[in-house]
């Protein structure tokens, strides 16, 4: 059986694979993990803009009630809002019902903890363990013991608003900055923090209709903000993704600025304020080479992960480390955040832009990247790691990282959901890594198929 949970909760086709049916036992089972630890746990709900939201809303909320927890219904709201107002409101626990950057159709439950970190593993299990066995953890609370739903804080966004503003000591006076809000939890909140801080702002994608969310717009659609951006030749262009924890930008040019970019910038920015603890950034196996060799350059360290910023994040709590990130544009400011904030990393590249008087080309350009290509290999499914002991391809690695003499690399991992392995290799020449690439994965097909 696959795991309920994976990296960033649980996620499906709504009402189909994620049902309301799901939603309220997954209300039931929380409630009574959370209430271990309390008598009657307060979960701060939020959620994206798609047209299911509702339904999943209402369902894990009875699922709660039931288990004599109160449930604060605060709407519309990024990923990060909840996991800073679980915080800032003394909330036993967080809920976000999204589905990030996927498609409307799509949605998603995430936990945080009342310290507004995603909720541990152990506890993700325990949860999915009474969901999956169909223990009954109903404890036929009846009278005054059900629990209530609460009315949310009419200033909830704009005490969220208050506090991104509070993480820059930095006025965007006679800046241009076009914000694609995919439609996403971002529409109303983005616009107003950057108008305050004295930016003149142009938005696309902020008119959700329950459909339209992440369609042809966002993080992960950036055409019409790159048009948009030159077009009315602005200093820069920010896109997020449906719950607004993650950030692309794309800078005066039109061309778009990645994760490993945009850390590379926040790392120098914060080296030069000697806030960069240890000197050391924490990003994952999917970095550029280019990001490495960039850090290296200014003379910091990077700490690898898994991919997923939960990973990110779990090292950088071990470490003490302060900046993380992925190429996706997860990026997390410890100092500032338990999550990846996509409004956040934007307030944080401008004021970098700032300080250091230079257009985001500029600063961009001062990582070069290297050409990724990303091969599947066909396997049997039992044989998905076996590629780790076996001498023929283990053979053929060595030597396709002996000829590339530290200007490239191989990274091969197994699918978490298919029977496949994904070869990916970098180097300066796409067309010899192409071919490299293909020859390894067949390599692998045929040794594991």
């Amino acid at each position: 059986m696959s795991r309920l949970f994976g990296t960033d909760g649980v996620r499906g086709i709504a009402n189909s694979e994620l049902t309301p049916e799901l939603a309220f036992n997954l209300g039931k089972a929380g409630a009574h993990v959370l209430s271990k630890s309390v008598d009657r746990p307060v979960v701060l709900i939020g959620k994206d803009t798609r047209i299911s939201g509702d339904m999943l809303e209402d369902a894990i909320s009875a699922g709660i009630l039931a288990m004599g927890g109160d449930v604060v219904k605060a709407g519309v709201l990024p990923t990060p809002a909840i996991a800073y107002l679980v915080r800032q409101q003394n909330a036993t626990a967080g809920v976000v019902i999204s589905a990030s950057h996927n498609p409307f159709e799509y949605n998603g439950i995430k936990f945080f903890n009342s310290d507004g970190f995603k909720l541990d593993d152990d506890l993700e299990d325990e949860i999915e363990d009474i969901i999956v066995r169909n223990i009954d953890v109903n404890s036929h609370i009846t009278g005054e013991k059900i629990g209530r739903s609460i009315k949310a804080e009419e200033n909830a966004a704009a005490t969220y608003a208050e506090f991104l503003k509070g993480t820059t000591d930095t006025k965007l006076n006679g800046m241009k900055i076009v914000l694609d809000c995919a439609n996403g939890a971002a529409f109303r909140i983005a616009e107003s923090v950057f108008r305050d801080l004295g930016a003149e702002v142009i938005v696309l994608a902020n008119t959700p209709d329950g459909r339209n969310i992440n369609e042809n717009c966002g993080s992960t659609h950036p055409a019409a903000l790159q048009k948009k951006v030159t077009e009315v030749k602005a200093d820069l262009g920010l896109a997020f993704d449906g719950d607004a924890d993650r950030l692309i930008a794309v800078d005066e040019k039109g061309r778009t600025v990645d994760g490993d970019r945009m850390l590379y910038i926040s790392a120098k920015m914060l080296l030069d304020e000697d806030k960069l603890v240890d000197r050391k950034v924490t990003a994952t196996v999917m970095s550029n080479l280019g990001f490495h060799k960039a850090i290296q350059g200014i003379g910091c360290t990077v700490d690898v992960t898994s991919v997923g910023d939960r990973y990110v994040l779990e090292q950088m709590r071990k470490t003490g480390c302060v900046l993380g990130g992925e190429q996706s544009g997860h990026i997390i400011f410890l100092e500032h955040s338990t999550t990846g904030d996509g409004i956040l990393s934007a307030i944080q590249l401008t004021k970098a832009m700032v300080k250091s008087k230079k257009a985001l080309s500029i600063l961009a350009e001062e990582l070069t990247i290297y050409p990724q290509v990303l091969k599947n290999a066909i396997v049997k499914n039992e044989n998905k790691k076996k590629y780790e002991s076996d001498p023929e391809i283990l053979e053929e690695i060595r030597r396709i990282e002996s000829e590339m003499a530290g200007l490239g690399r191989v990274l091969i991992r197994p699918s978490g959901t298919e029977p496949l392995v994904r070869v990916m290799l970098e180097g300066e020449d796409l067309e010899h890594i192409t071919a490299v690439a293909e020859g390894l994965a067949t390599l692998i097909t045929r040794r594991m198929g």
